[in-house]
């Protein structure tokens, strides 16, 4: 597999702790989390970051590993790890080629990081490797943005302004233009950062995002020797309906 897909798609990661200011507060996706989560078994995040969730869950007193590609994303989280004082293995692997000595009851991957496996071969890799740490009839929880056609038809153009953790304005113009063919929303950002008025800083970033549809969905998880268990439209639970902003899977490893 051309690792190069995710490599170069790493760009909104460059500062982990700006990261950490923007989105540390998220706690939707926890619930759900815990209502599947175990003592009994060590515990799988995918793509964790910065441990965001793998950190809360480790207080609760789950042993849990959190695996993730970018190698600052990890420190910054084992910097936070050990100032709340628990204890987490962080690795630094690419997650369609897991080689962990654990088996697990659980796995889960948030933040729509599923939209980060681009292309169909990558898809496979992941759910492959997943199911290999895991227990028969073990769960794995991720989420994916769902793919509202009507969004995704146009041209998306629109700012943002908010204040960073340097309590400097920053004002960011946005370009999101979608690929009816290969399915990825390529999200371009142009940042101006203002100190008192002035104009101190400009950045340039981007991503690339793949949607997935929900019968395609079906179709991947059925072939990867999953079982759908749920499927909500939010990470309240609510059920999925063609306005849905998100699509939340908990599939199960199915048993012989």
């Amino acid at each position: 597999m051309n690792q190069n897909i995710f490599e170069q798609n790493l760009e909104k990661y460059a500062d982990p702790e700006m990261y950490d200011y923007l989105y540390e507060g998220y706690q939707k996706d926890l619930n759900i989390i815990l209502k599947w989560a175990s003592q009994s078994k060590t515990i799988l995040e995918l793509a964790c970051g910065t441990g965001r969730l793998t950190i809360p869950m480790a207080k609760r007193g789950f042993q849990i590993v959190g695996v993730d590609l970018h190698e600052g994303m990890l420190e910054r989280a084992k910097q936070k790890a050990e100032k709340a004082e628990v204890s987490i293995e962080f690795v630094q692997q690419d997650c369609t080629k897991l080689n962990l000595p654990i088996k697990s009851s659980l796995a889960f991957m948030t933040g729509n990081s599923f939209q980060h496996f681009l292309t169909n071969e990558a898809q496979d890799a992941l759910f492959q490797s997943v199911r290999k740490h895991l227990v028969d009839g073990g769960i794995f929880i991720f989420d994916t943005r769902n793919p509202v056609l009507q969004e995704l038809s146009t041209v998306d153009e629109y700012e943002e302004k908010y204040v960073d953790k340097n309590g400097d304005q920053v004002i960011e113009s946005h370009r999101d233009m979608y690929d009816h063919l290969t399915q990825i929303l390529d999200c371009r950002t142009h940042r101006r950062i203002y100190r008192d008025d002035t104009l101190i800083a400009e950045e340039q970033d981007g991503i690339s995002l793949r949607y997935s549809f929900p019968k395609e969905m079906e179709r991947l998880v059925a072939a990867s020797g999953f079982e759908i268990v749920k499927v909500y439209g939010d990470w309240e639970e609510n059920e999925l309906h063609t306005e849905s902003v998100s699509m939340v899977y908990v599939c199960r490893v199915k048993t012989e």
